[in-house]
């Protein structure tokens, strides 16, 4: 399993360790990935992802994981929440042409 955020497409990043005498060795920083279940209420069911601790403040701060779906451009979100956010807009016009027939 990767070390990538599944909502930002944050992931390791490459870096050094420089001490007072100005030697350089290598070191990674690792994302602070959590598994959480996240509410989806246009797909009606919980959606277990793995994000950094930076993009669940950001989905609980714009409303919701559908708001930050369809609020965040496609150019930005990587394959796994583009593929979340074509069901999820799948699943809304159904609901809508439920509720066009309906009336």
């Amino acid at each position: 399993m990767p070390r990538r955020c599944e909502l930002t497409g944050t992931k390791v990043m490459f870096g050094n360790n420089v001490s007072h005498s100005n030697r350089k060795s290598s070191r990674t920083f690792a994302p602070n990935l959590q598994s959480v279940s996240l509410p989806s209420e246009g797909l009606r069911r919980t959606v277990r992802l793995r994000v950094t601790t930076r993009a669940l403040r950001t989905v609980q701060k714009v409303g919701g994981l559908d708001a930050y779906l369809l609020g965040t451009a496609d150019v930005k979100l990587p394959p796994e929440a583009l593929t979340l956010k074509r069901r999820l807009r799948k699943a809304m016009t159904r609901a809508s042409q439920q509720v066009a027939a309906g009336d």
